[in-house]
């Protein structure tokens, strides 16, 4: 005779769903819990219903804050049913909110080989580029852990199975989640733009301006989230004496950091070129606010001085 309908497997899951669909998560992980105890005593081998409990058990986690937890239940989860789209999700998730970047760039990463169109997992390497860039600086790709290869059949699993770890994004949210220039970036997308960024900056140490503002542009058409590209194809625009389209790519470049002492040392250069000394001016003055010392700046400053009086 088999257990009660309440105290069934089945009917604790969507017990837990609907706690967690009404945000009751510290509910939600109670019923999880017995519903995992449930199905380990039951004694029958269902490693794709222990992996889906602790994975639901573990987006109540991250939903409290719990990232430990959160990490301990996806890897319990993962090892029941390995590349599951879900727990790898949530995995990355806690590990970027831990700022353990390497971890959480592997988890992000692992995902896009199973579904390079999942818009979360996107989103989220481009901001783990950007965090270890920053704090490992340009040798952080020999930082990393090692990434999994997703074997082509796991990624044949995910594409014909109807369960929920697969489709984390809906359309509309895919559509939602897009770059400025409405599209979303690809992690292929994303080492492309990469590639030819690098060979953009091999042009310009040429001298080859006109070509390398090719480059940046087909960069920035596979993706345009790196102020360091506007920041570089504004250069190409100074030494051709291109001032407007000089400071068009500056502002985005401010715009996606704006901290970027190039950006403002470049723009500065076109307003006076153009004669708008008063931006000039202001640009000069942010640049030396976020780096007081800087000699190219002063000498600037002095000059667009000279034309404001």
């Amino acid at each position: 005779m088999g257990p009660k309908l309440a105290d069934s497997v089945e009917a604790l899951r969507a017990a837990g769903n609907q706690s967690f669909r009404n945000g009751q998560f510290a509910e939600a992980t109670v019923l999880y819990s017995r519903a995992l105890r449930t199905l380990q005593a039951q004694g029958c081998s269902n490693p794709e219903e222990e992996s889906i409990l602790f994975s639901n058990r573990a987006a109540c986690h991250l939903k409290d804050g719990n990232c430990r937890d959160c990490i301990k239940d996806c890897t319990s989860a993962l090892a029941l049913i390995p590349f599951s789209m879900k727990p790898l999700l949530r995995r990355a998730s806690a590990y970027e909110a831990l700022e353990k970047y390497p971890l959480a760039y592997v988890d992000y990463k692992t995902v896009l080989q199973i579904d390079d169109s999942v818009a979360s997992a996107v989103e989220g390497l481009n901001r783990m580029t950007r965090a270890l860039m920053d704090s490992l600086g340009p040798e952080w790709r020999l930082k990393l852990p090692s990434i999994p290869l997703v074997p082509v059949t796991a990624q044949k699993r995910w594409d014909s199975s109807p369960l929920e770890y697969h489709k984390e994004n809906t359309k509309g949210k895919f559509r939602e989640a897009t770059t400025t220039k409405g599209r979303v970036s690809s992690a292929g997308d994303v080492e492309r733009a990469r590639i030819l960024k690098e060979e953009g900056n091999e042009l310009v140490k040429k001298g080859n301006h006109k070509k390398a503002i090719e480059k940046y542009s087909e960069s920035l058409s596979f993706s345009d989230i790196e102020s360091a590209t506007y920041s570089n194809r504004a250069l190409c625009h100074l030494a051709l004496n291109q001032y407007k389209e000089a400071v068009r790519d500056c502002t985005e470049a401010l715009r996606l950091d704006g901290k970027n002492v190039k950006a403002f040392y470049r723009r500065a250069q076109a307003y006076k070129a153009l004669k708008d000394y008063k931006s000039s001016f202001e640009d000069i003055n942010s640049l030396l606010q976020l780096e007081p010392r800087n000699g190219p700046a002063q000498k600037l400053q002095q000059e667009v001085n000279q034309s404001l009086n």
